[in-house]
């Protein structure tokens, strides 16, 4: 069993309250829009990271971190990238893969709007854990954890930060 801290759109910022949750994790995944390699080097200093590089980070964070993420936790099949959309609107640069080869768990950030949702159509969980950050128009910050054990997937909370 692994516990999950999944969040997204940090655009810089990092502060206790993210560390604390991150902590509390066995692995955190960060869903694009980085900002700066301090704050996945605060992160990464907790617990392995897994993370995307967004449309605001600059070359010194796309040399770190790949557009797209896909691996195997557990028995789960994840892609995490930035800019994905959403179940019957994704995005044009992913729509034939995805169609043609759906993961199990499906994240991705940019929106800054949390939303979990399943795709009956592909057969697949849709998470985007809205933003971590402060810029952006999102009225609360938000992170998702949640818990994968061999197939399935549980526990799945809303972190309102402050």
């Amino acid at each position: 069993m692994k516990k999950i801290l999944l969040l997204s759109d940090t655009h810089t910022y990092i502060d206790e309250r993210i560390l604390h949750y991150a902590a509390q994790a066995d692995e955190i995944w960060h869903a694009g829009d980085i900002g700066t390699l301090a704050v996945t080097d605060a992160l990464q200093k907790l617990k392995p990271l897994k993370a995307v590089y967004g449309n605001i980070d600059g070359a010194e964070i796309r040399r770190e971190f790949p557009l797209h993420q896909r691996f195997m936790c557990e028995g789960v099949d994840v892609w995490i990238t930035h800019i994905g959309g959403y179940p019957g609107k994704y995005s044009p640069a992913i729509r034939e893969e995805i169609g043609e080869n759906p993961p199990k768990l499906f994240i991705c950030g940019h929106s800054h709007i949390l939303k979990v949702m399943n795709d009956k159509q592909l057969n697949l969980l849709h998470m985007n854990p809205g933003a971590a950050g402060k810029q952006g128009f999102h009225k609360k910050r938000t992170m998702l954890r949640f818990k994968i054990e061999g197939e399935n997937i549980s526990d799945l909370e809303v972190i309102e930060l402050e």
